[in-house]
């Protein structure tokens, strides 16, 4: 997602990211424990996306500890968990931090408390958390949420109503990306929304998580949560990887997700492209061309003309 919102920070639009808070692992999961608190570390990572500060403010903010108690842990996150101890609540902490880093649009938590996932397997068993979710190596029915939220906060609400352009992902697909649809307020308003709904598909499936899984699975899969068809636009990487990064990924269990026609008579239109960042060590989007892309759709869904 923070690739994604880093090359939209460069296009003429206005933007609203709505952000997962289930993350119990790593930096994030020991402050979501010791605080009782939503994790930070992906709203931390969205908001320098789309800082307009200088760049060592995300040098900074993504600096982690290698010594002692705080072995692990950003700047960044542990800022956050103080803002939200100085303010009472994480939400205005979140919205504090969009002032700070003077953001080009606003990155919100999806709601303003942490939420655990729970995940139903074919064989009916289920895991709870992220971290056991990917752990269990099985695949993915259905997830839920515990607590159950029925509204987001009202600006989450108006952001999704004032929309043009919705877009889902790219990112875990069951733990990132579906999550917000959990909180009934966003399904219903997502739902609703006259909105063109754009589903940015992952380069590669997730081990413990999308394992073969076709781009028609994860669209199947985020249609399901939203309890109806609802994307009209998917964008999809090509499949050009290079030798070196097709063996990394494909030692890791992971596989390309491409197009193979597999999406005809849905209705739903499919732009493929290199979509692939190829200075990156890591299968990522290019920011540059995703973020072009999607604000071209925007420009021609609200009839201006770049």
């Amino acid at each position: 997602m923070s690739s994604l919102l880093s090359g939209l920070r460069e296009q003429p639009v206005d933007v609203t990211a709505v952000v997962s808070v289930s993350d119990d692992g790593g930096s994030s999961g020991r402050l979501r424990k010791d605080f009782d608190m939503a994790p930070p570390g992906d709203i931390r990572n969205c908001l320098l996306a789309l800082s307009s500060q200088e760049p060592l403010w995300a040098r900074l903010l993504d600096y982690r500890f290698e010594e002692s108690e705080l072995t692990g842990h950003s700047v960044g996150n542990l800022l956050i968990t103080a803002l939200t101890r100085l303010n009472g609540d994480f939400d205005s902490a979140i919205r504090e931090m969009n002032r700070l880093l003077r953001v080009r649009g606003k990155v919100l938590p999806a709601i303003g408390e942490k939420l655990t996932l729970i995940a139903t397997h074919p064989d009916g068993t289920k895991s709870t958390g992220e971290e056991q979710i990917v752990r269990s190596g099985k695949a993915i029915v259905k997830v839920e949420s515990r607590p159950r939220v029925l509204e987001p906060a009202d600006d989450v609400a108006q952001a999704i109503e004032d929309a043009d352009v919705l877009v889902f992902g790219p990112g875990s697909l069951f733990t990132s990306v579906i999550p917000p649809l959990l909180i009934e307020g966003i399904r219903k308003r997502v739902v609703e929304s006259n909105a063109l709904k754009i589903y940015v598909a992952n380069v590669m499936t997730q081990p413990g998580e999308t394992d073969h899984m076709g781009l028609a699975d994860h669209l199947d899969s985020l249609e399901r949560h939203a309890d109806k068809p609802i994307i009209d636009h998917v964008l999809v990487h090509d499949g050009t990887f290079t030798e070196e990064m097709q063996a990394t990924y494909s030692a890791r269990g992971c596989e390309p997700v491409v197009y193979r026609g597999d999406l005809g008579g849905r209705g739903v239109r499919v732009t493929t492209s290199d979509f692939l960042d190829h200075e990156s060590a890591i299968a990522r989007h290019r920011p540059d061309l995703t973020g072009r892309l999607i604000g071209e759709l925007a420009m021609t869904r609200t009839g201006f003309i770049l």
